[in-house]
């Protein structure tokens, strides 16, 4: 299952991070980011050790999202050496989402 995030822990966690980093960017009352949640769980089950899997709540955290330009969500980028190297817009299928990491 994928932790979360927050303005907090973000440096640490994600941008500090030796393993490439997923982050779901998403919001509590957005219905796409319900649909991908479980997959994102499901790939942070099984990516475990090699990419590590982040949520952050837009509305929690908006600094994080303003500073990533975050203007929709779901937004799914994946962070290496603490830069954004790929990015996806909205709900996607499991093999999209895959697409994304290294």
């Amino acid at each position: 299952m994928a932790s979360i995030v927050t303005s907090s822990d973000f440096k640490e966690k994600v941008l500090d991070n030796p393993l490439p980093v997923l982050v779901d960017f998403f919001a509590t009352w957005c219905g796409p980011c319900r649909r991908v949640a479980p997959v994102v769980d499901q790939i942070a089950e099984e990516r475990a050790g090699s990419v590590a899997v982040y949520k952050l709540d837009i509305d929690q955290s908006r600094d994080v999202a303003e500073r990533y330009n975050v203007m929709s969500v779901p937004t799914l980028m994946v962070f290496q050496n603490g830069q954004v190297v790929s990015t996806a817009i909205g709900a996607r299928p499991k093999s999209a989402i895959e697409a994304l990491l290294p």
